[in-house]
């Protein structure tokens, strides 16, 4: 007896509606739009694995995914859910998280739940968050052990410092900052027994700010740059009018990603031995998995990418809709770790 085995009929369909589909929106994907920061190579690697994006290494734990969770979500009303949702998400992909603002914890435990992410997180890395202007006055009021306290009570691997003097120039019920911030950090790094990462909220900074703090015993650099969401800005939005018209030019200043990892890359070389960060967190205008490649490739450290209002914008609601954005993110860091080089 002979068996003649039949094409099965939803391959046949499946491969039919392929090929219509194709004819239908041929016109419609042709485009002239070339990302000039690479070359393409397709001949030279087969389809992505599991193993195509590199593990890295921050705070002593590994990175499945190089994308790190920006601080957002300081004692807003959705705190509690945003921040499981983003705590899931790290577990889940293997990322790290920095939370929002953690000040109004540290002396009321009311909303201590909504910061309280470990036991999402697994053992991802996490990091609380502390202004500079708090941080002066802790240790001004000899109360610098409330940091740590916060940082054992969340369970987290150490604290986010982040600087915001524009920030709080321009806000009407800004904390003024007395001191530089490189001075006040390093007070409390003779003081401190966790890890530290600064970074800047908005505007980035320059080189000689970068070759102070490359010097310094911290976990991790985190860019802020200018181009994601402008703090500066936001404030101004608070204020008259007139006070708008007169104070924008200000909001305009800062470096962008980019310009920072020359910034970094510059440092390195010319401190040469005398680096002691050599972790950043490229942040700031960071639209897309190829601006995260892109940047983290021309970077000279050990380098992941953060965002922010991206995550923010899927951690909103259910956790499907942020579970869904993180696995498009990883198929794309995976197409560009398998196929592109950046062109010099």
């Amino acid at each position: 007896m002979v068996y003649i085995i039949l094409p099965q009929t939803l391959d046949t369909h499946q491969t039919s509606q392929r090929k219509k589909d194709h004819i239908t929106l041929a016109f419609e994907s042709q485009t002239d739009i070339i990302d000039s920061r690479f070359f393409y190579e397709p001949f030279l690697a087969a389809h992505p694995t599991e193993t195509s994006i590199p593990k890295k290494q921050l705070a002593g734990k590994t990175l499945q995914l190089p994308l790190w969770v920006s601080s957002m979500t300081g004692g807003t009303e959705k705190a509690a859910l945003i921040n499981k949702n983003l705590a899931m998400a790290c577990a889940e992909f293997g990322m790290g998280m920095g939370l929002g603002s953690c000040r109004i914890i540290l002396k009321d435990k009311s909303y201590f739940s909504d910061f309280d992410v470990r036991q999402y997180l697994g053992n991802a890395p996490l990091f609380a968050n502390i202004g500079i202007a708090q941080i002066e006055e802790l240790i001004e009021n000899n109360e610098i052990n409330q940091i740590e306290e916060l940082v054992k009570n969340l369970q987290a691997d150490g604290l986010i410092i982040h600087v915001n003097p524009l920030q709080e120039w321009l806000q009407p019920e800004g904390d003024k900052i007395k001191y530089s911030p490189i001075d006040t950090i390093k007070r409390l790094l003779d003081k401190a027994t966790y890890k530290i990462i600064v970074k800047e909220v908005g505007q980035g900074f320059g080189p000689k700010s970068f070759i102070e703090l490359l010097q310094l015993p911290i976990e991790a650099i985190d860019f802020g740059a200018h181009g994601g969401t402008n703090f500066a800005t936001l404030e101004l939005l608070r204020q008259p009018e007139e006070i708008k018209e007169q104070l924008l030019p200000i909001t305009c200043l800062g470096h962008t990603a980019l310009e920072m990892v020359d910034f970094a890359n510059y440092g390195i070389n010319y401190l040469a031995d005398k680096v002691t960060c050599k972790n950043l967190i490229i942040s700031g205008g960071v639209k897309n998995y190829l601006d995260g490649y892109y940047l983290m490739e021309k970077s000279n450290c050990n380098a992941i990418y953060a965002q922010a209002s991206a995550f923010l914008k899927h951690a909103t609601g259910s956790y499907e809709a942020l579970q869904t954005y993180c696995q498009l993110q990883k198929k794309g860091l995976e197409t560009c770790y398998q196929y592109l080089k950046i062109r010099d």
